[in-house]
């Protein structure tokens, strides 16, 4: 199929998304999101789960098994913060929710927090009346085109027709792509990401455009992987994190300080299968963070073993990556950015001191 003739207008649906949850924002209830619900952490450990906002099926980050089960860099979040509260990482409710329906339903409190691939973003940050509690993984976004075309470079997708999904930063950031190296063409926008795969696996659009994490995952859920190609370009950053409510700085604390927590035990080499015998360590860094000594839990609501609970039930971060995303798992990633900042990454967490 060859390319789409140029002349065709990019669409501002991207930025018409951004604008209707602005609006619903600031006409929704957020004095019962907030100040009238009281404190969540009380409510989280009166209900018994905390009701945890993901992707319906995205594999790495979150992803129900023929049983139910949710597996994920995302899901590992989420049962991490229910360890930190219950010494328990099961007691979870999954609630699998599309791109459109996520930030409202946070909003409105139908979830506790979101731990769904979100790009932290200036609108999402300032006007939705949400608090992006940390970055748990740094990707980009890419494009896969059919290797029919002979396009090598995403430069090369002057007048081409783009699938993608609704209601996320891909619509925009294909659009700034595109206007940024003056290529003019369509954006076809879809429900979800497995619609748009469908289309464009269909011949309904020259690309798909989605992040280059999962672009290699996608790939294979075509009927014929090996004549597609993903362009090497990275076209926009994409820092992906747990979200929650505006207005409650103790279970904003709890989240943030619960992914911390995962990032400073992979950096002090504290794992599962030592967190145990590493309470015993003579290093002061890690002795604080297992609750050997000092207690840094009480500031949070949280016991003074917290930290450990994550870790003995949950892992360390780069434990979360490898089983989910890394070498031994089906998408094969290297850690790049998301290797620690002692290994040439970005990910870097405050000390417990």
């Amino acid at each position: 199929m060859p390319v789409a003739t140029a002349g065709l207008a990019m669409r501002t649906a991207g930025i018409a998304s951004f604008v209707a949850l602005a609006v619903s924002a600031l006409l929704a209830p957020t004095a019962m999101a907030t100040g009238e619900r009281g404190d969540l952490l009380t409510q989280v450990r009166q209900r018994g789960t905390i009701r945890c906002g993901v992707a319906p099926s995205l594999p790495g980050f979150s992803m129900p098994d023929s049983r139910g089960d949710w597996t994920g860099l995302d899901v590992d979040l989420c049962r991490a913060l229910a360890a930190a509260i219950f010494d328990d990482p099961a007691r979870v409710t999954f609630v699998p929710l599309s791109s459109q329906d996520r930030f409202t339903a946070l909003q409105t409190g139908e979830v506790d927090l979101l731990s769904r691939s979100s790009t932290w973003s200036m609108t999402r940050d300032t006007v939705l009346g949400l608090r992006f509690a940390g970055i748990n993984f740094y990707g980009g976004e890419g494009f896969m085109v059919r290797q029919a075309l002979g396009i090598g470079s995403a430069l090369q997708l002057r007048g081409a027709t783009v699938c993608a999904e609704q209601g996320t930063t891909t619509e925009l950031n294909v659009a700034d792509f595109f206007r940024r190296h003056g290529l003019r063409g369509e954006i076809v926008t879809y429900r979800g990401s497995d619609e748009a795969l469908d289309a464009y696996g269909a011949g309904r659009c020259d690309a798909y455009a989605y992040d280059r994490a999962g672009l290699a995952i996608q790939r294979t859920r075509l009927a014929k992987p090996q004549e597609h190609a993903i362009l090497p370009e990275t076209i926009s950053k994409e820092p992906l994190g747990p979200v929650v409510r505006q207005g409650d700085e103790r279970w904003f604390g709890v989240v943030k300080w619960t992914l911390f927590a995962m990032l400073d035990a992979e950096e002090l080499g504290i794992g599962r299968d030592n967190a145990l015998a590493m309470r015993a360590s003579e290093n002061p860094e890690t002795r604080r963070l297992m609750g050997a000594e000092g207690d840094f839990g009480g500031a949070l609501g949280l016991s003074r073993d917290w930290a450990f609970r994550i870790v003995s039930h949950v892992g360390n971060y780069g434990e979360s990556f490898e089983s989910n995303l890394g070498k031994s798992s089906a998408l094969g990633l290297e850690r790049g950015l998301n290797a620690l900042w002692t290994k040439g990454g970005l990910h870097y967490a405050p000390p417990v001191r």
